[in-house]
């Protein structure tokens, strides 16, 4: 009656787990797809810079296709370690184990291969400029694309400051990405009339800030190191559980085999006769002697 307890409290340990697996990894999924967005944006304007680099120390353990890859195996794997508990398989529940190791293998491996702080300082944004002078270019269309999305979405402008584009470019205002309020024709109209409706904030701190670290990507290391627990925790109740099932089907078949015979076993007797009077109970060496008077008899006959 223990072990059967035992037994089920091990398989509701592991359903609960696998629901977490699923979850854990569609919010690391979601969160990668989210953050792949602006990291592109970033690496884009960064190119080749030392800000290029550094952003690749960050973000490559989270957005790195083995991570992708390895989160969406253990989605398969957690299905196969539920339907395992479920069924109490010892082949499913062999396989999941497994799995469990191998993906905590190559998680830890990509950890550590890409564990490396960033070396990025506040000098490195005045690189950027560099880039500014491409835009608006016929060539560089994807260039002066992902200026107008990176000052919309971080709501900056330039990247100190807006007179960076006077100063970088023959233009004589600022792109209308630039303004708080966007419609065509918004940054000449604030260049004339009232600066305050451009951005005022540069955006190499901006930059400088994602690079160091966003809650997107803190959010992404919380779920990398909750599920590489999880993982142990799992690998060690199915162990358990596996232990448990085997010795479960080990112990009937030693309690079916029949005990061995004694060996100075004495012949049994039969007493001759009742203890108690019954009507059911007869005579044995009386019965043994009318039988062979009978059969006596009868050869004589013959």
């Amino acid at each position: 009656m223990a072990r059967e307890d035992a037994v089920r409290c091990l398989r509701c340990l592991l359903y609960a787990l696998n629901l977490l697996f699923w979850l854990m990894s569609a919010c690391v999924l979601a969160v990668a797809a989210w953050i792949r967005d602006p990291l592109n944006a970033v690496l884009t304007l960064t190119a080749h810079t030392r800000l290029e680099e550094a952003a690749l120390l960050s973000y490559s353990p989270a957005v790195h296709p083995v991570i992708i890859a390895v989160c969406c195996f253990l989605l398969i794997v957690a299905m196969v370690g539920y339907c395992g508990t479920l069924r109490c398989d010892l082949l499913l529940l062999s396989w999941y184990f497994c799995s469990l190791l191998v993906i905590f293998c190559v998680e830890l491996a990509s950890a550590v291969w890409t564990y490396d702080q960033p070396a990025v300082q506040r000098s490195d944004m005045i690189s950027l400029k560099s880039r500014m002078s491409n835009y608006g270019l016929q060539r560089y269309q994807w260039l002066t694309h992902t200026w107008n999305s990176f000052q919309t979405e971080f709501e900056c402008c330039g990247v100190i400051y807006f007179t960076d584009w006077l100063e970088m470019t023959e233009m004589e205002w600022p792109p209308d990405s630039c303004c708080s309020n966007q419609y065509p024709g918004c940054a000449r109209h604030a260049h004339y009339h009232d600066l305050s409706d451009l951005h005022q904030e540069g955006c190499g701190p901006k930059i400088y800030s994602f690079i160091r670290g966003t809650k997107q990507l803190q959010a992404l290391r919380f779920l990398g190191v909750s599920i590489g627990v999880a993982q142990i925790l799992a690998m060690a109740l199915t162990l358990m559980l596996l232990w448990a099932l085997y010795y479960g089907r080990k112990a009937p078949e030693l309690d079916s085999t029949p005990p061995p015979p004694p060996e100075d076993s004495a012949p049994l007797t039969v007493k001759s006769g009742c203890t108690r009077p019954n009507k059911g109970c007869t005579n044995l060496p009386a019965a043994a002697a009318k039988q062979s008077g009978l059969q006596f008899e009868m050869e004589r006959l013959s």
